[in-house]
């Protein structure tokens, strides 16, 4: 077991030589991940920043409205800069500014003035409507109590008070949502979670593909032949590259998931699951990439069908746009790949808390995958180096 173990060692230094690779294997795909969760990932539930330099009883009733109203989260802010740079950068919906002189000018009967920061989107325009409905309430009751309090004498809290008991008591509409059949991506995943999960699926695979090249160069270097004229039989050399391509995606696969979860803290699903999806698919791509280096003799052409290959099964297989969308028929064409097994472990594990056992149907395609393409790759790899 020494020997495979060595060959397959030196693989996996061959990929990390390459400086290639740092950009390739390393940055790409973190990339495409960030791009996929800034543009589509995230919760349905707008953020609105809230900076308060007012701090009286006014601001904060405001800001509790704000905070009690469904699909809206409040977050506050220390400075007016801060909010407006994460308005900028997209990390909050939209800013909400009260000004310091709030609660003054509303008791005065003066007019105080709150600014409102949005990104130019669909999002933006609807929280602002729903901001201006809460300022706008507010502005209402404080208008109410002060006519009140002009016209009977009465203390203008005491008025306000008043006004806020009997706008309670007003009659409600109240508006019921009913959703109807099941929801496609069930409870809303993390920002990241789902463009880290289908392009782990893309990269490990297209990673197996391109490397396929090494092996090429070690058949057409002579490197195999000189292992066989020493103590290394063909079944050992075979194991070896077997593990080598393994290795090299496993090694892709480990860097996404560590990275993802460290950056992002994307959830991957019960682990003992996503291990095993992450092991058997890596098995496939190895298996898939032994094949197609044992049967095509030009590194330079493997590296452009590698590429195109892995990109067309991986749009295929449900990485660019998720299975939930597709069509009956294609939905059964894409489960000829290993990444539509794979990409539907990890939904159900990620977006609807499936265990292991609930992914068992497709950890057992995964499996045969790997089996029939390491057969038939150990097979064609055999025949190769020893004719």
């Amino acid at each position: 077991m020494r020997k495979p173990l060595a060959i397959a060692a030196a693989n996996v230094r061959r990929l990390m030589r390459d400086r290639s690779n740092i950009f390739f294997v390393l940055v790409l795909p973190l990339g495409i991940i960030i791009i996929i969760g800034s543009l589509f990932g995230g919760s349905f539930e707008p953020i609105v920043g809230v900076y308060n330099d007012d701090g009286g009883p006014f601001s904060a009733e405001l800001t509790a409205a704000l905070e009690a109203t469904d699909g809206i989260e409040v977050r506050t802010f220390d400075s007016e800069d801060d909010l407006v740079g994460d308005v900028e950068r997209g990390d909050v919906a939209a800013g909400l500014v009260i000004p310091a002189d709030y609660e003054s000018a509303l008791r005065s009967g003066g007019t105080a003035t709150v600014q409102f920061a949005a990104r130019p989107d669909g999002t933006g325009q609807e929280l602002q409507a729903a901001v201006t409905g809460i300022v706008s309430r507010q502005g209402q009751l404080i208008k109410a109590a002060r006519f009140a309090s002009g016209a009977t004498g009465v203390d203008f809290d005491d008025a306000l008070i008043r006004a806020q008991q009997l706008q309670a008591a007003l009659p409600r509409t109240t508006v019921e949502t009913e959703v109807l059949g099941e929801a496609v991506f069930g409870d809303s995943p993390g920002q990241f979670d789902t463009g880290a999960a289908t392009q782990l699926v893309l990269f490990m695979f297209l990673t197996g593909l391109v490397g396929a090249a090494a092996l090429i160069q070690t058949r057409n270097y002579g490197v195999s032949r000189r292992m066989l004229s020493t103590p290394t039989s063909s079944r050992q050399i075979v194991l070896g590259e077997a593990l080598g391509r393994f290795g090299v995606v496993m090694l892709q696969g480990l860097y996404i998931m560590g990275a993802t979860w460290l950056m992002f803290r994307v959830s991957w699903g019960e682990p003992l699951g996503a291990a095993a999806v992450v092991v058997l698919f890596a098995a496939a791509a190895a298996g898939a990439a032994m094949l197609i280096g044992s049967v095509f003799d030009n590194d330079q052409q493997v590296g452009g069908i590698g590429v195109v290959a892995g990109i067309g099964l991986a749009a295929l297989g449900g990485s660019m746009i998720p299975l939930e969308f597709y069509s009956d028929t294609m939905y059964t064409i894409a489960h000829a790949t290993p990444h539509a097994w794979a990409n539907e472990a990890f939904a159900d594990m990620v977006r609807r808390d499936a265990g292991f056992v609930d992914i068992l149907p497709q950890l057992g395609a995964l499996a045969a995958f790997a089996v029939v393409l390491l057969a038939l790759a150990s097979w064609r790899l055999r025949a190769a180096i020893v004719k």
